[in-house]
């Protein structure tokens, strides 16, 4: 028997060395049984010796496959974790020796990791018919959703996701951002202000939740969050953008100035928003009466998109009034310049004429109405004269409103005169009626004349 022995031992030590080789592979091949498994590094090499010497035999070695598979993952090497899932998934299909969801759910998770997201929706949506109520597919499913602008979906799947885990900052952010574009701006809210208090730092969720304030009509809270964000690299040119809208909005306009100039000191910011800055910054600077700098980036934009919107027209227009002094105080100025101007036309309306001003009246800075007596060596009336602040068209109710004004003052003659144009009903309707029409070129004459007197005077 003793000639036994030897063989005996033989047989332990390879009995031994084949268990040592299957709990190294085949443990990892029950389904979810090593999720959390830390790898040593000795077993590192053992489980990638092994395994590369069964896939040299076989490429498609579901147990070797399953081993390297488990391994990159736990290692987060996505590229090569991606790789083995998606051979492990065609291998898999309808063998119930396989976790089907477990590795589709793995290859939907690293191939988002390297953006492909075609393939990951892919995986994903298998593992999903496995398991409808599990949070990572959720989550990612929905997340995939949000990124192919499938909003709808996306709230549904993440929905789920944010009440399977309440204190999962991403599925909170991207629902909430889901929810916005869906235009459910209050649950947007709730969803967003829940995903920061969880991620307080998260400078786009900020951002959104400054928008939900904007679409709401909350804009102090609006202007809160985007003042906040100015600053901010990335978010910082369109914050400042809604931040001086606002402002604009609530004529505002040296806020709105400060604002827009910040947005527009970033660097590398995009065209299309840089545009959008100047364009805003030039409508505040109107409104603040600064002609010259409104013209100036108007011309900068136009150099840049000839064709912008408006800003062909609005170029055009304020040159003119950029060099036209009291042109720019007829239709821009306070009222009390605007009246000042209005009474010097008057006064030289009628040369070598003896004239009185009896009444001004001002409708809402729209117009004023200035009533007065005349009185030459051939005839002597009251006229009264209506000054339109608007360089558009002038209809027709507005010369019929001035003619009942006319009967109320019972004033002989009437003017009505604008620094735009007046439609074909409005001159007919002054044919036979005792009202001249007085457009842009012959009051643009008419201020020129006030300041070729004041210099004669001056000369004098």
């Amino acid at each position: 028997m003793s000639f036994l022995l030897p063989i005996v031992i033989v047989s332990i030590i390879l009995m031994t060395v084949f268990l040592i080789g299957f709990f190294v592979i085949v443990a990892p091949t029950r389904k979810g049984n090593s999720r959390n498994r830390k790898v040593k590094v000795k077993d590192r090499a053992q489980i990638l010796k092994e395994a590369n010497r069964r896939l040299a035999q076989n490429p498609k070695d579901a147990i070797a496959l399953q081993s390297i598979g488990e391994l990159y993952y736990s290692e987060q090497n996505w590229e090569k974790a991606c790789s083995t899932y998606a051979l492990l998934s065609e291998i898999s299909a309808g063998n119930p020796e396989m976790d089907e969801f477990e590795i589709n759910m793995r290859y939907g998770v690293t191939a988002i990791k390297l953006d492909k997201f075609e393939e990951a929706y892919r995986a994903l949506f298998v593992a999903h018919t496995f398991k409808q109520d599990n949070f990572e597919v959720n989550f990612n499913l929905g997340y995939l959703d949000f990124q192919k602008r499938q909003y709808e979906k996306a709230v549904a799947l993440l929905k789920q996701a944010a009440t399977q885990n309440p204190d999962h900052a991403g599925a909170l952010r991207y629902l909430g951002l889901s929810l916005f574009k869906t235009k459910a701006y209050r649950d947007s809210l709730n969803a967003i202000r829940r995903a920061l208090d969880v991620a307080p730092d998260d400078k786009e969720a900020i951002f959104a939740l400054g928008e939900c304030y904007y679409e709401l009509g909350q804009a102090d809270q609006a202007i809160r969050v985007f003042t906040h964000l100015r600053a901010d690299p990335q978010f910082g040119p369109n914050a400042a953008l809604f931040a001086g809208t606002i402002h604009l909005n609530q004529h505002q306009y040296q806020k709105a100035i400060m604002d827009l100039e910040i947005g527009l000191k970033h660097p590398n910011i995009k065209v299309e928003t840089m545009v959008e800055l100047k364009y805003r910054l030039s409508a505040a600077y109107l409104h603040d009466q600064e002609i010259s700098k409104a013209v100036t980036i108007l011309a900068e934009i136009q150099s840049v998109y000839p064709n912008y919107k408006d800003v062909p027209s609005l170029l055009s227009k304020y040159r003119e009034l950029n060099s036209n002094r009291n042109l720019q105080t007829f239709l821009l100025a306070p009222a009390s310049d605007f009246i000042t101007l209005c009474r010097k036309v008057v006064m030289t309306f009628f040369p070598k004429a003896k004239i009185k001003i009896t009444n001004i009246a001002v409708q809402r800075n729209d117009y004023a109405d200035i009533l007065a007596e005349i009185e030459t060596t051939k005839w002597s009336d009251i006229v009264e004269f209506r000054f339109i602040r608007s360089s558009g068209t002038v209809g027709e109710l507005m010369v019929r409103d001035f003619h009942a004004s006319l009967k109320d003052t019972k004033a002989g003659k009437g003017y009505v005169i604008s620094a735009g144009s007046y439609s074909d009903e409005a001159r007919k309707f002054v044919e036979a009626r005792l009202i001249d029409l007085v457009d842009k070129d012959a009051l643009t004459k008419m201020l020129n004349s006030i300041d070729m007197k004041a210099r004669t005077l001056l000369d004098e």
